[in-house]
């Protein structure tokens, strides 16, 4: 039984190069793809350990923010304290100004957001056509403002 064992597992790696793709669109980013970058793609089980290090030790994460561990940072990331702390104290001012697509909060949002000063208008009026799609119900979070806005915004 141990010799079977032996055998698939020695398959496994071996035929490892007979498949499709490259261990970075198997894996995805992160420190076990700095680790076992230049194996993976040649074995099934040096993407095995890719995976497993990426999971284990929960820093795919910190490359999609900071784009490191061969991980791209998102264009549309928003990384703003700034603008985490503006909704969390003016969640309810925000949310009057989008559905009036109009106000203060809602142009220091925009601006927070790095929308152009000429493009505001179109922001606004975007923001309150979708007012359903970024205040989702009355206990939605912070968090999830902000997402939804920049979903939004981006469509």
């Amino acid at each position: 039984m141990k010799k079977v064992l032996l055998g698939l597992a020695l398959s496994v790696v071996v035929t490892g190069s007979a498949f499709a793709g490259t261990a970075a669109s198997n894996t995805g980013c992160g420190l076990g793809a700095v680790l076992w970058e230049n194996k993976a793609d040649n074995s099934i089980l040096f993407q095995v350990f890719q995976a497993t290090t990426n999971g284990t030790s929960a820093n795919q994460t910190f490359g999609i923010t900071s784009g490191t561990l061969n991980c791209q940072k998102p264009s549309s990331f928003v990384q703003n304290e700034k603008l985490i702390h503006f909704v969390q104290a003016n969640m309810d001012s925000l949310a009057q100004d989008i559905a009036n697509g109009k106000g203060e909060s809602l142009d220091t949002f925009a601006e927070m957001l790095g929308v152009a000063p000429s493009q505001n208008a179109a922001f606004n009026a975007k923001l309150q056509a979708n007012f359903s799609k970024i205040f989702t119900s009355e206990n939605v979070v912070l968090a999830e403002v902000i997402d939804n806005a920049v979903t939004v915004a981006n469509n």
